[in-house]
């Protein structure tokens, strides 16, 4: 495989403890500044692959390449890549200042030079004032931006962070987020990010790797992960969709009572399918809405069964063919008809708004 300056490539990777497969043949290119998550439930083998990357785990089989070298056998502090863990992994005796130096000075770089690079990692951190404090005076939040100025410090050629906001709270996450996706930007450098959490991937990445079981299962742009999820797992794991079993009838779908026209069935085989559609996609007709631009067969009446005000938007709970549904409909919707408990509400469903699988995900939870 041809690799192009700063690229890395792992090709063919896999690792095995005894009889588990927990990272399984894995092929993926990362381009120079690019900023790459690493998504998927607990145990689909991402923290593992990130760990094999650093050279903190040794693959099975396969080739872990950057800049066109193989670096299968190079020891980790050889690597020149950063680590940012989720416990921070401060050292609890030395200053914000000599924290963020540590890695300079094992690297023997000169007092005056370590001194204004720490300066300069302060300040891109937000944490000039802190410069003298020891990790116990932080907060999480602050700790972990230590980590982060501590990585960044000896500007490594790659930056590899473990789920390094997992331990914070909602806000806290929120705000390093934005300080994450811009150090990335100004500085250019190539980072992959692990994570659980779906919205942290969606919002950050150039790029989201989504695994499962040890294996990739989709590459793509945050956009392209949630508008074309490749299997009813990525619908299910990568925001929230609703699922309906149902099997082809003279070209449309039937489930229970209702027959609707959906795109794409002729992409499926099978008699039996499995059809997903996002709350969002859903749509709320207002009572004296003209039915001319839309299919007949696919407007149902309901009840609202529960009404979440979640802010921008409200969540209706619905029952249809004996699912329980939701649809999403924004703050302003909700307060033109002011809707309550019980209420019947009419739904469209376009017919082109349906993902269709030939099979259905065993559930998460």
């Amino acid at each position: 495989m041809e690799t192009a300056s700063k690229q890395l490539v792992l090709e063919n990777i896999s690792k095995h403890f005894g009889s588990l497969g927990a990272v399984q043949n894995v092929d993926l290119v990362i381009e120079p500044g690019e900023f790459i998550c690493f998504l998927g439930p607990s145990g689909c083998g991402k923290t593992t692959l990130l760990r094999i990357i650093t050279g903190f785990e040794q693959q099975t089989i396969g080739n872990l390449i950057y800049d066109g070298k193989v670096i299968n056998d190079v020891i980790p502090q050889k690597r020149d890549f950063g680590i940012v863990f989720q416990s921070y992994a401060l050292f609890p005796n030395m200053t914000v200042h000599q924290n963020i130096a540590f890695g300079l000075n094992m690297r023997k770089v000169p007092k005056r030079l370590s001194d204004e690079r720490v300066s300069e990692i302060l300040q891109l951190v937000g944490l000039t004032e802190w410069e003298r404090h020891y990790p116990s005076q932080l907060s999480g939040g602050q700790q972990q931006r230590v980590a982060l100025g501590r990585a960044i410090a000896i500007k490594p050629r790659v930056l590899l962070l473990d789920e390094p906001l997992s331990a914070l709270d909602a806000k806290i996450r929120l705000r390093l987020r934005t300080v994450i996706k811009k150090l990335q930007e100004e500085l250019g450098i190539t980072m992959i990010y692990v994570t659980h959490d779906q919205e942290e991937a969606l919002a950050m990445a150039d790029r989201v790797v989504i695994m499962r079981d040890g294996e990739i299962r989709q590459i793509g742009t945050p956009w392209e992960i949630y508008k074309e999820p490749k299997t009813s797992f990525i619908a299910e794991f990568v925001g929230i969709s609703n699922f309906i079993t149902a099997k082809k009838k003279n070209g449309n779908v039937q489930f229970g009572q209702l027959e609707m026209v959906v795109s794409n069935l002729d992409d499926i085989d099978s008699q039996m399918v499995y059809l997903a559609i996002r709350p969002e996609n859903i749509e709320l007709l207002a009572e004296n809405i003209s039915a001319e631009n839309y299919l007949p067969s696919n407007i149902v009446e309901v009840e609202a069964e529960i009404i979440n005000f979640l802010g921008a938007i409200v969540r209706v709970t619905f029952t249809l063919e004996a699912e329980e549904m939701i649809v999403d409909i924004s703050e302003k919707e909700f307060e033109k008809i002011n809707l309550r408990r019980k209420d019947k509400i009419k739904l469209y469903f376009p017919p082109d708004a349906f993902h269709v699988y030939s099979e259905l995900f065993k559930k998460l939870i």
